[in-house]
């Protein structure tokens, strides 16, 4: 049973950092970041392929955000830069346990339970 613990929420102000963590037990092939912001649908933000390293971005955060691993602590990073009132958003991490590297929101197996990023302008 694979299972998903995301860290690194908070309250920045706009213009600020953070790092979200997302430990995963278990193997997993893809790993994602969605959010979803209040009184929105949940979208895509960031996917990494564990074998590949590929990664894939919405356009809304390409050139701000970062997504990362390290195989050895079964760890997804997210680095988001530059952050933004838009950017608020409960954040979570999500993976699936097939080989094929896919994205979509339909595609996931396994959820965190999500950590609130809060920015403030």
């Amino acid at each position: 049973q694979v299972q998903l613990v995301e860290s690194g929420g908070g309250l920045v102000q706009a213009g600020a950092s953070l790092r979200l963590s997302c430990a995963a037990s278990g193997r997993t092939f893809t790993m994602a970041w969605f959010r979803q912001a209040p009184g929105k649908e949940r979208e895509f933000a960031a996917a990494i392929s564990w074998l590949s390293g590929t990664t894939d971005y919405a356009d809304s955060v390409k050139g701000r955000f970062t997504i990362s691993r390290d195989n050895a602590k079964s760890t997804v990073y997210l680095q988001m830069n530059s952050l933004t009132p838009e950017d608020t958003a409960v954040y979570y991490c999500a993976a699936r346990k097939s080989v094929a590297y896919m994205i979509g929101i339909r595609n996931m197996e396994v959820w965190g339970k999500g950590t609130l990023v809060t920015v403030s302008s």
